[in-house]
């Protein structure tokens, strides 16, 4: 099967803690070396943000990523990309009459409008698939003014129900959302996103670390992800430190404007000598730091699904997160780790403490973590389930559908 995946500004060779790079980029990269790994012709398509870039990477684990010349070769924000997709989509109808895939997958809302124009152009038909990753609609009502979402986005992402074949959705939350928008029940399909057991796992190397308990935050250094409640939270456990794992270069972090903001919070709060910022990490030393935390804190206020969460149970560490999104689906609470309402320090600095007191609920969580992430969450079982949503998808097709 030839399978084209479209991330429009999530490139799958982008290295996490960039400004726009995330657990998009992890999922896309993820998906695409499971699908060559199944025998499938992969193509990632991504929008070319530096002039330098060849038009074709071959990439070792067996897919290939185009560069789609859309807007200026250079780093936007991906709430600026929106006037570039007409042009992506041009290209990618270039691209796909030339030798058309058996299935797109879009990924992100934008990639879905690309991929939709783009299949409009073919003399055959060509199923898109769609994955959010976000929706506009939760992120306004959860963000408010914060979000900069163009305003017309949950529009189009109501037009986008309409128009793809098929919505692979991350969590049942999504799900409820989308029906919000208009989509029929029978044309979503959730496949959570996935994490790699072979590389996080509860033995393996353990990041340097002293004698208090250690809390640690992992991944980007923005509002929405809930750091100024993890440091209010700071005063309930005294014996404690929090580790925050991410964000820019460890050269830059001084001068970031969040983590300038989280440090003067700290000060305010009297914890500023138990945060700690690490800047950015190599992805290859991800696992040892989440090894080296007593308990992992995903306590966003807003989380289409978030990754994190199944990183720290595949190396049987516990958690604690907010009940947002996706998270109420991955962490089964007081099974894998304890759920705590969003934007309530005073809660979950309690939980926090309570749980660093108890070695044998903390051990457990560890251990009922690790079985649940290989169950369910290891990449194997992802990437074999949207390969039958693929499968589904192509079987009802019409003939008209196929010979359009």
């Amino acid at each position: 099967m030839r399978i084209d995946l479209v991330s429009e500004h999530a490139s799958p060779l982008a290295a996490i803690g960039g400004v726009d790079a995330g657990g998009q980029n992890v999922h896309v990269a993820a998906l695409a070396a499971g699908l060559a790994r199944h025998g499938h012709e992969v193509t990632v398509h991504t929008r070319r943000d530096d002039d330098a870039l060849p038009d074709r990477v071959v990439v070792q684990d067996g897919y290939n990523v185009s560069h789609v010349s859309a807007g200026p070769p250079r780093i936007l924000p991906k709430d600026e990309l929106l006037p570039h997709m007409p042009a992506f989509a041009r290209a990618l109808e270039d691209q796909w009459s030339a030798q058309p895939p058996d299935v797109v997958h879009a990924h992100f809302w934008m990639s879905g409008l690309a991929s939709v124009n783009a299949s409009r152009g073919l003399t055959s038909s060509v199923p898109v698939l769609q994955t959010f990753h976000a929706l506009g609609s939760v992120k306004r009502r959860h963000q408010g003014a914060a979000d900069t979402s163009p305003p017309d986005r949950i529009e189009l992402e109501r037009g986008l129900c309409r128009d793809v074949s098929h919505v692979v959705a991350t969590c049942s939350d999504e799900v409820f959302e989308l029906r919000r928008l208009g989509l029929p029940s029978d044309r979503a399909t959730i496949v959570p996103c996935g994490v790699d057991t072979a590389v996080f796992t509860p033995r393996g190397p353990v990041a340097p670390r002293g004698e208090r308990k250690r809390l640690l935050v992992l991944g980007r250094i923005v509002e929405r992800k809930g750091h100024d409640d993890a440091v209010r939270a700071l005063r309930a456990v005294p014996d404690a430190e929090l580790v925050v794992v991410g964000g820019p270069p460890p050269d830059a972090v001084d001068d970031d404007p969040e983590v300038r903001r989280l440090t003067a919070l700290a000060r305010e709060s009297g914890v500023a000598d138990r945060l700690v910022f690490t800047g950015a990490v190599s992805r290859a030393d991800v696992p040892a730091w989440v090894r080296s935390a007593d308990v992992v804190l995903a306590v966003p206020w807003y989380e289409p699904f978030g990754i994190t969460p199944l990183e720290a149970m595949a190396c049987g560490r516990p958690v604690v997160a907010t009940a947002v999104g996706g998270l109420v689906d991955s962490v089964a609470d007081g099974v894998t780790g304890d759920l705590v309402p969003p934007r309530d320090p005073d809660r979950l600095g309690e939980v926090v403490s309570a749980l660093l007191a108890d070695d044998e609920r903390r051990a457990a969580y560890g251990a009922a973590g690790v079985r649940r992430a290989r169950a369910r969450y290891r990449w194997s079982r992802v990437v074999a389930d949207t390969e039958s949503v693929y499968r589904q998808v192509l079987a009802r097709r019409s003939p008209v559908e196929v010979a359009r």
